[in-house]
């Protein structure tokens, strides 16, 4: 929903209200794996790199459609 893609900040855990989906399968394999105990998520327009278990923001692709 719009507003929610910039709950978020790097360094900062995920909001609980905030609405993340898996990568779509090609859009994964373009990216690569992430590093052990992290995982790629979409937030609106937004890829995250998270923590597993912590869901803590450590890196971010800002706004797929510019």
């Amino acid at each position: 929903p719009p507003g929610q893609a910039k709950k978020w900040a790097i360094g900062r855990r995920l909001p609980s209200d905030v609405v993340y989906y898996p990568l779509p399968d090609d859009l994964r394999r373009r990216m690569g794996p992430p590093p052990a105990g992290h995982e790629f998520v979409r937030v609106a327009g937004d890829i995250l790199l998270i923590a597993v278990g912590t869901s803590m923001v450590i890196d971010a692709i800002d706004d797929l459609s510019r």
